[in-house]
């Protein structure tokens, strides 16, 4: 049971200037792109601070995740479940560069010291933040308006994975056929 993470935000989609978090947390096998084995918790949060950049409110939300993440991590290390770096996948390039230190924005004092702290939490090895496309972030769904259709169409992956629900409908079903011969 290794803790993973996909995070997203939205730029300025919420009234007063302000923009909103999603994340998505599961447990997975510990894979390098970890698959989705049933969420354990979702997020959606309008970050309280105006950012000025895309890149800052993925900043902003990657640091909301990963500081809840922490707990999570502490709660199965308790339990007996070592866990390695958490996997948080984001999927804006630019966030990306800035946490591991492949891009140096020339701006920093535009950024809030709190988003450095991931750096430290990277370099302390509780996290490692990888990319990858934006139709592959499951905490996408969390940060954007859909249409009902939508909702209907992917509200399956989010709450109880398909097959979970029908091996629970079986049992409920034989249960009941057995009280009824009793």
């Amino acid at each position: 049971m290794k803790l993973a993470v996909h995070s997203d935000a939205s730029y300025l989609s919420e009234p007063k200037a302000r923009s909103r978090a999603g994340g998505h947390f599961f447990l997975s096998n510990g894979a390098n792109i970890p698959q989705n084995n049933g969420v354990i918790l979702n997020i959606a949060h309008i970050i309280k601070h105006v950012m000025s950049s895309a890149t800052e409110a993925e900043l902003a939300r990657l640091y909301i995740m990963a500081r809840e993440a922490v707990y999570i991590r502490i709660i199965l290390s308790e339990m007996g479940h070592k866990q390695p770096p958490t996997p948080i996948q984001t999927d804006n390039a630019m966030a990306d560069g800035v946490i591991n230190g492949k891009v140096q924005p020339k701006r920093t004092k535009a950024i809030d010291m709190r988003f450095h702290w991931l750096r430290d939490r990277e370099c302390q090895q509780q996290f490692r933040f990888y990319w990858r496309p934006g139709k592959l972030n499951l905490a996408d769904y969390w940060t954007k308006h859909h249409a009902a259709k939508h909702h209907q169409n992917i509200r399956k992956e989010f709450i109880t994975p398909q097959i979970v629900l029908e091996m629970l409908r079986q049992r409920q079903t034989s249960n009941n056929k057995q009280q009824q011969l009793e």
